[in-house]
């Protein structure tokens, strides 16, 4: 299995995160001398993934320059698509937006999680399904968590935030392949969700919930392995952490 496209969604400003946010996008925030959006593409390109769709909203032209920046540092095609709607919609219509791109096998990342090479591997080796979904396994889940319910074969039953305790057993890390009819099965649900008075308004993985009633969506679990979600403060210093380790390391060298 290869995948060589991905499509991160890097919309938003990261208001959870100002002062520091307040003119430079999330995914432009510096972790130790490159961006969270460099370190995204970085495990990607590791991965043979060289066609990456960027889909920006707030302060855009400052993720189109940085994306032309890494195209010359990394050879791969990183290439941007505004959102002019990010400030009203969520990210299902940030999907939305960039369906035209969802035309052949392709990773999706959220645009705040940093993730190693290793992680991409799993998950494209993993990717068995039309849709896979990248699971972390832990003791505690939080409110803030996407609560994943999966069965003993990888199978997942249910995703969302509203999961209760004792139906969750991983959390989704916000990075999903789509293969085989699984780009059409994708694009098809955020079309019908996105004709609803209510389409603007919901996260994308709502779509994954509802298409997990009828069809097979399955896991890639990580557990054990490095990544960093960065919505908070607090998160800004963990993933700080972990990329002064991977920079200690020689991970990903310029």
């Amino acid at each position: 299995m290869s995948i060589t496209k991905a499509i991160i969604l890097s919309a938003g400003q990261g208001s959870r995160l100002l002062p520091l946010t307040r003119d430079v996008p999330k995914c432009l925030i510096d972790l130790n001398g490159r961006t969270l959006l460099g370190w995204q593409v970085a495990a990607l390109v590791a991965n043979g993934v060289t066609d990456i769709v960027v889909v920006t909203g707030f302060r855009t032209e400052r993720v189109e320059d940085h994306a032309l920046e890494l195209y010359r540092d990394t050879g791969a095609r990183v290439r941007t698509l505004f959102n002019p709607f990010f400030q009203v919609a969520d990210n299902l219509g940030t999907c939305w937006i960039a369906r035209e791109e969802m035309d052949r096998d392709f990773i999706i990342l959220n645009g705040d999680t940093i993730v190693s090479a290793e992680i991409v591997a799993t998950l494209i080796a993993g990717a068995d399904s039309p849709i896979t979904v990248t699971v972390d396994v832990k003791a505690d889940y939080d409110d803030d968590d996407m609560k994943v319910n999966r069965d003993a074969d990888g199978r997942l039953h249910h995703i969302g935030k509203r999961l209760l305790p004792p139906d969750t057993n991983a959390e989704s890390i916000g990075m999903l392949a789509f293969t085989g009819e699984g780009p059409a099965i994708f694009r098809n649900q955020v079309n019908q969700m996105m004709r609803t008075p209510e389409g603007v308004e919901r996260w994308y993985l709502r779509a994954i919930d509802i298409i997990a009633k009828g069809n097979r969506v399955g896991t890639a679990s990580i557990e054990g392995m490095d990544w960093q979600e960065v919505d908070f403060p607090q998160d800004v210093d963990a993933a700080i952490a972990l990329t002064a380790r991977w920079t200690k390391e020689g991970r990903y060298a310029k």
